[in-house]
């Protein structure tokens, strides 16, 4: 089975106020897809209905080839996750909480080498209430991961990390998912993390998914302009244009060979994002 998440017309109403209006959404096992959407988009309610954790009005929804509406206990140990805000356990100390649940799964990591993934050798023997938020947040993705997940639910994962311990967490993220084959369903608001995570990424705006694909794909997708920029008698030009490839080949007949200095600069996902969200607005 190549589909670790299958949804179709998706529905969530609360009384009279409809927050999904009828989501379709695929991810690939394997891959690391990102969930970006303004606040009360509908991200939260969506993830909360493909961990199991709220019943959807309508639609049909496939997880791990388990409808979550009908999940059983083994069909819960087969996934991951990772709040934005988890404050229990205060009085464990970090490697006693991890074996205790090392426990409870048929093949799980080695309580020492995930210490190391996350960076809380040092802290093995501290009491959980006295890690600093940074490194309970490492602990929080350490305790998503214990069970070898096939399908990692991460809400804000990187909140309070600093740059070296988000670099750290990329890198294991990404192997995770190319050598234990783990598909990783992220929702962030940082953009720049999301650009270099993610696989694929849906937008959800207004209740639906707007866009999704790669960030190239989405950026064609929103037509947000390149520029292209090159020298020419002396001075640095600049040419804003939604087809830099055509750009590119013109100069260069233009000029009859290689283009001073030529740079094509792509919308980021960022620069995408906003030009979606503020034309759904």
């Amino acid at each position: 089975m190549s589909t670790a998440v299958s949804v179709r017309g998706l529905r969530m109403s609360y009384g009279a106020a409809e927050v999904l209006r009828g989501v379709d959404l695929e991810i690939r096992r394997g891959e690391i897809f990102t969930l970006l959407g303004p606040n009360g988009a509908g991200k939260t309610t969506t993830i909360e209905i493909l961990e199991g954790f709220r019943k959807r009005s309508a639609g049909e929804v496939s997880v791990l080839g388990t409808d979550p509406g009908k999940a059983t206990d083994a069909w819960r140990a087969k996934l991951g996750i990772v709040l934005q805000n988890w404050r229990d356990h205060a009085r464990w100390g970090v490697r006693e909480l991890i074996v205790h649940l090392s426990g409870f799964y048929d093949d799980p990591h080695d309580p020492g080498e995930l210490l190391a993934a996350v960076g809380l050798d040092e802290q093995a023997g501290q009491q959980v209430g006295r890690l600093s938020g940074g490194q309970r947040r490492r602990l929080d993705v350490a305790l998503g991961i214990v069970g070898r997940p096939e399908l990692l639910f991460l809400d804000e994962p990187t909140t309070g990390f600093d740059p070296e311990a988000r670099n750290d967490f990329h890198r294991l993220l990404a192997r995770l998912a190319a050598d234990d084959g783990m598909t990783v369903l992220l929702t962030t608001h940082d953009l720049v993390e999301a650009e270099k995570l993610a696989h694929r990424t849906a937008i959800l705006s207004g209740g639906r998914i707007a866009v999704c694909g790669t960030p190239a794909e989405l950026a064609q997708a929103v037509q947000a302009p390149s520029q292209v920029r090159w020298l020419e008698d002396g001075r640095e030009q600049v040419m804003t244009t939604p087809d830099p490839s055509q750009a590119a080949w013109e100069l260069h007949r233009r000029f009859g060979g290689p283009v001073p200095g030529l740079e094509i600069r792509r919308p980021s996902l960022e620069e995408s994002y906003l030009g979606l969200i503020g034309r759904n607005v």
